[in-house]
């Protein structure tokens, strides 16, 4: 029996790995949703800035994986996209049978920290940012709809042009590596990620409800900016400075705080049933993971001129 399957932002950092990852599997059929694509065996043509254009998207689809974020733009074309956009998809898939939804989400609609072994439901979404707010009212409709949330925290490899090239520019910043901090941080590959959403949205073990996906050991701040600092070769690293000497450089560079804001503090986050339920490997963790995309990010920071 062949699984119909839709995703929403195939050609992105997530999305694009959720693709791949569903392409491999035998008996599933992909389909992405698309707003420059003519309409083809392998597209949908939608836009979420424009629900009208959504009608009849979800026809002959047995699963709804909806990986689009718009992450950049003002508050009114971001609440556009994430909130109502996702709101009219939902109610689209919902008008033509969809028999399951799935949200890739963030744990950044937890909002700023501390979170030290945190399970799903044990905190308040707080969101700090017009993105996260309107990542969580996305989150609202698909669960309203019975769907499946899934929240990662920080997600590297392959195509990841925010956390470690952010880690970089935050070095490169404060021309020094960071001491005394030993905050935990989850995290998880692209691949890994990918290859989870798609168990999970075959997955009869997994109904509707939060998840968070990561790896199961987080990773220890020293250990993340070691890494980022050795292999990539990060200049002016060979120095260092505590947190509160930091701080007090980044004072005036709000993206500075922003970033140390987050990196200081746990951000920690647990699912003992996920990776139990699928069958899916959570992978090797951090350091092997990122030894095999350090070649790309080298290549990507050296086209961008950041190293």
């Amino acid at each position: 029996m062949t699984v119909n399957l839709l995703i929403t932002g195939a050609s992105g950092f997530v999305g694009s790995h959720v693709a791949a990852a569903a392409h491999r599997r035998p008996g599933v059929r992909v389909r992405q949703l698309s707003r420059r694509t003519p309409p083809g065996p392998e597209s949908v043509h939608g836009d979420l800035g424009d629900p009208a254009s959504l009608r009849g998207a979800c026809a002959d689809t047995d699963v709804l994986v909806h990986c689009a974020t718009r992450i950049s733009g003002d508050a009114e074309t971001v609440a556009a996209v994430n909130d109502l956009g996702t709101r009219a998809l939902v109610e689209e898939a919902v008008r033509s049978g969809v028999g399951r939804i799935v949200y890739v989400s963030t744990a950044a609609v937890y909002g700023r920290g501390p979170f030290r072994g945190v399970r799903p439901g044990e905190v308040p979404i707080a969101p700090a940012s017009a993105t996260s707010r309107t990542r969580a009212a996305a989150e609202r409709h698909v669960l309203d709809a019975g769907g499946l949330v899934l929240r990662p925290h920080l997600v590297h490899g392959e195509g990841d042009r925010w956390v470690v090239p952010g880690l970089v520019w935050l070095l490169g910043q404060l021309s020094a590596t960071l001491t005394g901090c030993a905050a935990l941080q989850s995290m998880i590959d692209v691949g890994t990620l990918g290859r989870a959403v798609v168990a999970a949205a075959l997955s009869p073990a997994h109904g509707g409800g939060v998840h968070h996906v990561n790896h199961p050991e987080p990773v220890k701040v020293p250990d993340l900016l070691g890494a980022v600092s050795a292999q990539l070769e990060v200049p002016g690293t060979d120095a260092s400075v505590d947190v509160a000497t930091a701080l007090e450089r980044s004072a005036g560079t709000p993206l500075a705080l922003h970033h140390l804001g987050m990196l200081t503090v746990d951000h920690w986050f647990v699912d003992d049933g996920f990776w139990k339920d699928l069958d899916c490997s959570p992978g090797e963790g951090f350091a092997a993971a990122f030894t095999r995309a350090a070649p790309w990010y080298r290549s990507f920071l050296r086209d961008r001129g950041a190293t």
